[in-house]
């Protein structure tokens, strides 16, 4: 994987060829911890001191373990999460990981909504004021719930865990509709969102799911500091733990912002 500095270096010159200043960066990645939100039926995030103090050689040495379900915290979605024979992490490309983004805020509309779709007509009215979404960009969907996490009541809509719990889930995400309409009418790179799905919290089909990822469109969840972002042309760069053959993998996404 890239560090972000050898990033930095790489981008710089055709990130400034587009205006944008290669220094200026926001994180959108929540931290790993015992705090981060896990879908209700799978393993949390767990850290395991294996080494931490002074040696008897008189040296400092500290070493974790760490363990993690794919599907948690900001993660990536791989296409063959819900579509037989498309790709896994190791499979997508730099390419299709990096690139132009575009911010569509829905965030008034879901303030009274928990359970709120992000429809055509928003992706729509976007463009008849930022006019349209060029081939090979991404869209990331701001529903301001961001600013809950890593809180499950507010973030979730429930702190149970279990499959009982999962009935319980109410937070927005993306209409089917849209998806099939941005797989018809665009060719975007990936669609990211605020939320811990791209399928709302009360959804039991994953339709949403199934229309992206069965085009090879990776999808980015639970992503922070989103508020920071402009509504176009910040450079993201979406680096997943490449996990051969994962259906999902912790993600590190950063923006690189306009001057």
């Amino acid at each position: 994987m890239l560090t972000v500095a050898l990033t930095m270096v790489l981008l710089a010159a055709p990130l400034a060829a587009h205006g944008l200043d290669a220094t200026k960066m926001v994180d959108l990645t929540h931290p790993f911890d015992a705090n981060t939100i896990y879908w209700p039926t799978a393993r949390g995030f767990r850290l395991e001191t294996v080494a931490h103090g002074q040696t008897p050689g008189g040296y400092w040495y500290a070493a974790n373990d760490f363990c993690a379900a794919e599907h948690g915290g900001t993660h990536l979605d791989a296409p063959v999460h819900f579509a037989e024979g498309k790709k896994s992490v190791d499979e997508l490309s730099l390419i299709q990981l990096t690139g132009h983004a575009v911010v569509i805020d829905v965030s008034a509309k879901v303030a009274n909504n928990r359970d709120y779709l992000v429809s055509i007509d928003d992706v729509q009215q976007w463009e008849r004021t930022n006019g349209p979404i060029a081939d090979s960009f991404m869209i990331m969907f701001r529903t301001g719930y961001g600013k809950y996490y890593p809180d499950p009541v507010r973030y979730f809509g429930t702190d149970k865990k279990g499959d009982s719990a999962v009935a319980l889930l109410h937070f927005p995400g993306i209409d089917p509709k849209l998806a099939e309409w941005l797989v018809k009418n665009k060719k975007i790179k990936a669609v990211g969102i605020d939320t811990p799905s791209i399928d709302y919290g009360q959804s039991s089909d994953f339709k949403t799911h199934r229309i992206l990822l069965a085009e090879n469109i990776p999808a980015f969840e639970n992503i922070a500091n989103m508020d920071q972002l402009p509504v176009k042309n910040s450079y993201i760069v979406a680096l997943p733990m490449q996990i051969k053959k994962g259906s999902g993998a912790p993600l590190h996404i950063i923006a690189f912002v306009p001057h």
